[in-house]
């Protein structure tokens, strides 16, 4: 059964995650947050001014993005903690908003029913996990519940 995934931030990081994930069987993006509608969104995903069109076919409701005819339901909630990410069965959170990046920010989406949440900036405070894959990914344990996956500079020397 594939992990359900919630994305709160649709901007470059996480329409490109999105479009990592949607490769692989093992993950499903149920939900994405974002202040811009889903039209917009659809949009963007589509048409990247760096990485060109996306090969996919892309389409917009009022509430939702299609992409190769799977929906993804769409909204547009300031406060983490209304998403009811619960009742959308979402287990993990890619938190790419850039906004919100304490411990405490990051556990509003778990009171909104997520069980995890992947912070896609360096935290403000302590977390459970600073994550660099190729790095110490080997020290991620199940337990951990807020994971940063550090900043985009240093996933970009790792390989280095």
């Amino acid at each position: 059964m594939a992990t359900k995934i919630g994305i709160n931030g649709f901007g470059r990081i996480g329409r490109n995650v999105f479009k990592l994930l949607v490769k692989h069987p093992e993950f499903e993006v149920v939900a994405i947050n974002d202040l811009t509608d889903a039209k917009t969104l659809a949009h963007l995903l589509k048409y990247d001014s760096v990485f060109g069109v996306y090969d996919a076919d892309v389409k917009a409701t009022d509430s939702s993005i299609i992409v190769n005819g799977v929906e993804v339901k769409v909204t547009a909630e300031k406060d983490p903690s209304k998403l009811n990410w619960g009742e959308k069965g979402v287990e993990m959170v890619l938190e790419s908003t850039g906004k919100f990046s304490s411990r405490e920010q990051c556990m509003l989406h778990v009171q909104a029913g997520a069980k995890k949440v992947l912070l896609s900036v360096p935290p403000k405070d302590e977390v459970d996990a600073i994550i660099v894959m190729g790095v110490n990914d080997d020290t991620l344990k199940p337990t951990d519940q807020i994971v940063s996956n550090a900043s985009c500079t240093t996933n970009c020397l790792a390989p280095l």
